[in-house]
């Protein structure tokens, strides 16, 4: 995908706050400091766009970047982090489920868990939540570039292996793999004109 503008849109802690263009919006989720906010940067050529950070938890709110000013890409809160009380994760959850189901932009949603350890119970849990709310996705699989060969397809074939009706893309930055199959599978969801590259 050839981007040619890049922008952060807003951060929202209610669905009302949402921006109001009509363009197809691609949400990422995963548990925290899995690597979205890399993921996205990456995917997009952008090193700071998307905050990111080795603290669990950094992304507290829903935020939206425009892109080509064609479609949207949407940062969630990252589950799972223990670290802050009860009541703020619930507030999280809440946020980023009313999003989910509410959002008629919502074109497609990317699951992202960690190569290293694979789906977790609670990535399990939101695939099934997806699956409930017959919203589609797919899962990228970061952090590839710090496993083997063998273990990495050891890795992707276990996660396929819980999820059999998934797509699972494995994903380096660093080693740049992964880039064009998550744009291939983005591209029939944003309605671009722009072309692959």
């Amino acid at each position: 995908m050839k981007i040619l503008s890049a922008d952060f849109v807003c951060s929202i802690v209610q669905p009302s706050q949402c921006p109001k263009e009509d363009l197809p919006e691609i949400a990422f989720i995963g548990r925290s400091n899995v690597g979205k906010s890399s993921l996205i940067n990456d995917l997009l050529r952008q090193k700071g766009l998307a905050r990111t950070s080795s603290t669990p938890g950094r992304t507290q709110q829903i935020n939206f970047f425009r892109i080509n000013q064609r479609f949207f890409f949407v940062d969630l809160p990252g589950y799972g982090y223990a670290k802050v009380p009860q009541t703020l994760r619930a507030s999280w959850r809440s946020l980023t489920e009313n999003y989910l189901k509410g959002r008629k932009q919502l074109a497609h949603c990317v699951l992202i868990v960690d190569s290293r350890v694979g789906p977790t119970e609670l990535d399990l849990e939101q695939a099934a939540w997806f699956r409930r709310n017959l919203l589609p996705f797919f899962i990228v699989s970061t952090k590839s570039d710090k496993l083997s060969k063998v273990e990495l397809e050891k890795s992707i074939n276990h996660t396929q292996s819980l999820c059999p009706d998934l797509s699972v893309v494995a994903y380096s930055a660093t080693r740049n793999t992964g880039r064009e199959q998550v744009w291939a599978l983005l591209y029939p969801h944003i309605h671009m004109t722009t072309t692959l590259s």
